[in-house]
């Protein structure tokens, strides 16, 4: 396979509902799109950096300059046998997982373009839908996060994820479970916490959480293991699991009973299938968390969240959660029961809509 051209498209979409974490909120993502040519055709794909360096040290700008710099003269320069090789050529680039993400899942799109299949085959997945949740920013009452958790089971998710932060974390959950006592409910700290914190995280032990996410630091595997032992509810990772390196380290310490597997923050499938392998043969359940993108980026993660050992439902929510409008077409809708369908035809399956990516540009950059 030869790159024959990338592009970079930057735009900017308005959400429809601010999402707060317990490091920020924010209410427009600005998402760098990356346009790859071939003699298979173009394949888009996603970077899901951000501006800030606050959820990971890699941002837009960061990532853009490894894309511009590094990874352009590579592609430019070899050919690839497909996404598998896509590894090997990018792994003399240290870290910045995001940008090297961009570029190889579009490789192994291109590779299910060439062979004509959907991308889902290509990768092993074996569902033709996936199980959906959604993730429910803090809000300003608890009773809008009530109101809003009320709102998403009517819509049909299979699971509701909220967020938390030191002194919006108890109370808030007990409030939750006294309204929705049979809900399949889990909490996300973002890293909020220390050991320091280990009463409160206890605290939590009381209401029959699915897991507790990212309690830690962001870096940290060693508490995690600790903290852990201390806990019934179980511990899911998510930041601290930077590649497949990372996840045998945490199952061999014991740190977590779940992991959350983002291929943009992973570096891509490759290490996504690894992590995902680990976790199968420890029998230990994995789900696919998101990173509020766009529906190209949205594609990826459905394909990748057919593999078997996908058990939980991800926060691979419909297109309407997020966006007034989506820049794919046909949008991910919520079908009946809590799925999301897997795209039919070629590849990720969607077709991106260019005339919208022109509405919102920001900033256009040819590679080569």
């Amino acid at each position: 396979m030869k790159i024959h051209g990338a592009e970079l498209f930057e735009i900017r979409l308005r959400l429809k509902e601010r999402f707060e974490t317990s490091f920020g909120a924010v209410s427009e993502r600005e998402i760098v799109l990356l346009r790859l040519e071939a003699e298979a055709g173009v394949s888009w794909s996603e970077l899901v950096a951000e501006n800030e360096p606050y959820f990971s040290g890699e941002t837009i700008v960061t990532a853009r300059h490894i894309l511009r710099d590094f990874i352009a003269p590579l592609l430019r320069a070899h050919e690839i046998a497909g996404g598998a090789d896509a590894g090997r050529l990018l792994g003399r680039i240290r870290g910045n997982q995001m940008a090297k993400a961009a570029v190889e899942m579009s490789l192994w799109n291109l590779e299910a373009m060439e062979t004509g299949v959907p991308l889902q085959r290509v990768l092993g997945g074996t569902h033709d839908r996936v199980r959906s949740g959604v993730s429910v920013g803090i809000q300003s009452t608890p009773s809008a996060t009530l109101d809003t958790i009320e709102r998403y089971l009517a819509r049909g998710y299979q699971r509701i994820k909220v967020k938390i932060k030191p002194g919006h974390d108890v109370e808030l959950v007990r409030s939750i479970r006294d309204r929705f006592p049979k809900v399949p409910l889990m909490v996300d700290a973002n890293a909020a916490y220390s050991l320091a914190d280990e009463a409160c995280l206890q605290a939590l032990d009381a209401y029959d959480l699915m897991m507790i996410e990212q309690p830690l630091h962001c870096d940290d595997l060693l508490d995690h293991s600790r903290l852990a032992r201390a806990l019934k509810t179980p511990i899911c990772l998510d930041e601290s699991i930077k590649g497949s390196r990372d996840c045998k380290v945490a199952l061999c310490l014991g740190s977590c009973r779940v992991i959350n597997i983002k291929p943009g923050r992973v570096g891509g499938f490759g290490e996504s299938i690894a992590i995902h392998d680990a976790c199968r043969a420890a029998s230990i359940p994995v789900w696919c968390g998101g990173m509020l993108e766009s529906g190209v980026g949205r594609a990826y993660n459905v394909h990748l969240a057919t593999l078997p050992g996908f058990t939980l439902p991800g926060d691979i929510s419909e297109s309407a959660r997020y966006w007034d409008e989506d820049i794919v077409e046909p949008p991910f809708e919520l079908g009946p029961g809590g799925f999301i369908g897997v795209p039919a035809g070629a590849g990720l399956g969607i077709t991106v809509r260019e005339e919208l990516i022109r509405r919102h540009l920001v900033a256009q950059e040819r590679l080569f």
